[in-house]
């Protein structure tokens, strides 16, 4: 729930501490962890509309808690858990402080800190090379897109809805 600009130092050190530092797992690890407050809201109101008619037939049936979770709720939440891979998906490719704070190492830039090493401040920038990557650039968060476009927007319209 903080805003990620008072996290920034505590993280830093932290990753520089396990060795992290110019590697891709400050950019990975942290949202495999859910630390955006927006996803585990928009789960917990994906949850929140399955009845909980479902929970008291499987308690009928004989499922424990995890039983009901690992079998009932996740396959529900699906198209939330769905919505919420994608969106990260697109937030972390397209993020650039992150990936410029804890990566020094050109060969390790990921693509928005390598777009910025085309201008110049001198004037003299590489306007067509940058194009054509900015492009380049596109075509996974596109295809990511196209590939669960159906999973996406089931995810958006159904989260939003009480049973």
């Amino acid at each position: 729930m903080l805003p990620y600009n008072v996290i920034v130092v505590p993280q830093y050190v932290l990753f520089k501490d396990l060795g992290w530092i110019n590697s891709f797992l400050p950019l990975i690890v942290p949202k495999f962890l859910a630390t955006d407050a927006f996803f585990i809201f928009l789960l917990i109101q994906f949850i929140r509309g399955i009845p909980r008619d479902l929970d008291d037939a499987a308690k009928i049936d004989g499922c424990n808690h995890f039983q009901m979770y690992l079998r009932i709720i996740i396959p529900l939440a699906l198209p939330a858990l769905a919505t919420t891979a994608i969106f990260t998906f697109i937030w972390t490719w397209s993020d650039f402080f992150t990936q410029l704070i804890f990566l020094d190492d050109q060969a390790v830039y990921t693509v928005p800190v390598a777009l910025r090493t085309f201008l110049d401040s001198s004037g003299v920038s590489a306007y067509g090379q940058l194009f054509a990557l900015s492009i380049l650039s596109l075509l996974p968060i596109f295809g990511f897109f196209i590939a669960f476009q159906r999973l996406l927007i089931e995810g958006v319209a159904t989260s939003g809805i009480k049973g």
